[in-house]
């Protein structure tokens, strides 16, 4: 047997191969190894179904928490009112010299616009509003100063900025006082920040769930597939090619459980418009429930491709390692 395999080999020619055709093969061999893997995917329907709807429903959660959050920081951004500052002027200054308090602010990087209030109309608005219109007239002079309503920019609406920039605008000489609800900004922010976190603590667990149920499953199919590994290696192919098909198992998990969390989150978002928009509507306000933007959608499947192939690598490089020839 070994003359024959000797002939062989004096008889046989030199094959040289270029390297545009070893990049060729290599790229030949993942697409063939990633349809192989999905066709493992496709042979066993009720299990592939089972864990892709597991992990699909468990990216579901917190993608659908992280859209109310985003849709509840767009409400608040809406409410002027919780970063607006009212500014109450003193009682001997003239008119020329409020007009130059009023450009001289606005011109400020802080302040995103103004609204200057005059004392007489300012008495005029709370006699409407206050139904003691009668009662004022008998008033020798306005009791109300002038108000000047200054906005912040959306960097400096925060609780900290608003209450530096309401600090810098006492200082002027034509302010009184200046008001700024303080206490209810910073619950607001609070509230906003304490969701932030809580979406991303349960995206954690559940991420972390995911990466442990893809590695479990990659481990069976690891285990399920030990004889053929075995064959392999007595034939001399690599760790790294046995692996391959693997890993491209844990990716289409991954890309099909994000496909499904980005159906399911749609749903969802579907069936809560009705009670949010009947919700709205007994505030005489509209509101557009709006979900995932392309940036955000692209970033979903790409996070839960990543958890899959996380999984599976964690599975594969352990235990196919574990499977020698004795």
């Amino acid at each position: 047997m070994s003359l024959l395999f000797k002939e062989r080999s004096q008889g046989a020619e030199k094959i040289s191969v270029s390297m545009l055709q070893k990049v060729i093969m290599f790229f030949v061999d993942h697409v063939r190894q990633a349809l192989g893997s999905l066709g493992e995917l496709w042979r066993t329907p009720a299990a592939s179904i089972m864990t892709i709807g597991v992990l699909g429903l468990s990216i579901t959660l917190p993608t659908t928490l992280y859209v109310l959050v985003k849709n509840t920081e767009q409400v608040s951004s809406g409410w002027e009112q919780a970063a607006e500052i009212s500014l109450f002027l003193r009682k001997d200054v003239a008119s020329a010299d409020v007009q130059q308090l009023v450009k001289r602010v606005g011109l400020w990087p802080e302040v995103e616009s103004l609204v200057h209030i005059p004392a007489d109309k300012a008495l005029d608005e709370f006699k409407q509003l206050s139904g003691f219109g009668d009662a004022l007239q008998y008033l020798d002079r306005n009791p109300l100063p002038d108000v000047v309503l200054v906005i912040p920019t959306p960097k400096h609406a925060g609780p900290t900025a608003a209450e530096k920039l309401l600090t810098k605008l006492r200082k002027e000489r034509e302010v009184e006082t200046g008001k700024l609800d303080i206490e209810w900004l910073s619950r607001l922010h609070g509230l906003l920040n304490l969701a932030r976190e809580l979406v991303l603590l349960i995206a954690l667990l559940l991420f972390l769930a995911v990466v442990l149920i893809i590695g479990n499953t990659i481990r069976l199919n690891i285990l399920n597939k030990r004889s053929e590994i075995l064959v392999m290696k007595l034939v001399g192919a690599t760790d790294a090619f046995i692996q391959r098909p693997f890993l491209y198992t844990g990716f289409w998990y991954g890309l099909l459980g994000g496909i499904i969390a980005w159906f399911a989150v749609m749903i969802l978002l579907w069936w809560m418009e009705g009670s949010i928009a009947a919700l709205t509507a007994l505030y005489q306000k509209e509101f557009v429930l709006s979900g995932l933007g392309m940036e955000e959608l692209m970033t979903m499947l790409g996070l839960s491709v990543v958890l899959g192939l996380a999984g599976s690598m964690i599975s594969v490089h352990r235990h196919v390692k574990e499977i020698e020839p004795s």
